[in-house]
């Protein structure tokens, strides 16, 4: 049934479109995420003195690792999903994934660090901690499931664990643009979004897999 519904009149436009979309999306996500490299990232790099890092800088050990960490995983997923939707170069989409393994254990080690040495609070230490064990967690399942075998599965948690390195983008999205960047106190502001920036785009993200689950199961799209 796969094979004869490929061969449908139609079904290759369909797929072009789709793979049209998917480069246009991650296009988007690859621009958003420079941005925020740029806007925030730079700014510790550039600006190595205890007034840029404020309340970091006795910690500055553990947010330049969690930062660079968190940009090489950024910067370097987009490149495993356009080798990945190609079909090929599958050697720089091994070492891409490699490289991104490397930028999440790099953040996940700094994050931790930051987390249980806060000085915000156990409630935000909290919250970072429940971010970096997601960016584990779904990092760790997309490396278990291509030493397995199993590529599509691999291909889900990989887009769950990008979905999780993004967090960072959406944090200081809703954080510092928008209405939501206008809510008081700033606190709870800020620990509310240390949960809603992973958990909220994660949630959709299982939402749009479970309706593309259904869509296959229903009678005739087999």
């Amino acid at each position: 049934m796969a094979q004869a519904a490929a061969a449908l009149p139609g079904s290759t436009g369909k797929s072009k479109i789709s793979q049209a979309l998917a480069y246009i999306a991650w296009s988007v996500l690859v621009v958003l995420a420079i941005g925020f490299i740029l806007k925030y990232v730079f700014h510790y790099y550039l600006n190595y003195n205890p007034t840029a890092y404020n309340p970091y800088w006795a910690r500055r050990a553990g947010l330049l690792l969690h930062i660079s960490g968190g940009t090489l995983a950024l910067l370097t997923a987009p490149w495993q999903f356009f080798t990945g939707l190609r079909g090929e170069s599958m050697s720089a989409h091994r070492w891409t994934g490699r490289i991104f393994l490397i930028g999440v254990a790099m953040g996940v080690t700094g994050a931790t660090y930051l987390a249980l040495t806060t000085t915000f609070g156990w409630a935000w230490g909290f919250g970072i901690m429940g971010l970096a064990i997601a960016w584990l967690t779904t990092t760790g399942m997309a490396w278990y499931a291509i030493r397995q075998g199993l590529v599509q599965i691999h291909k889900r948690w990989m887009i769950r664990a990008y979905v999780v390195t993004f967090a960072f983008v959406t944090f200081r999205v809703f954080n510092d643009y928008g209405p939501t960047s206008h809510l008081k106190p700033p606190n709870d502001l800020a620990i509310t979004l240390a949960w809603a920036c992973w958990v909220v785009p994660l949630a959709i993200t299982e939402l749009i897999f479970h309706l593309k689950d259904m869509r296959k199961a229903l009678p005739g799209r087999a």
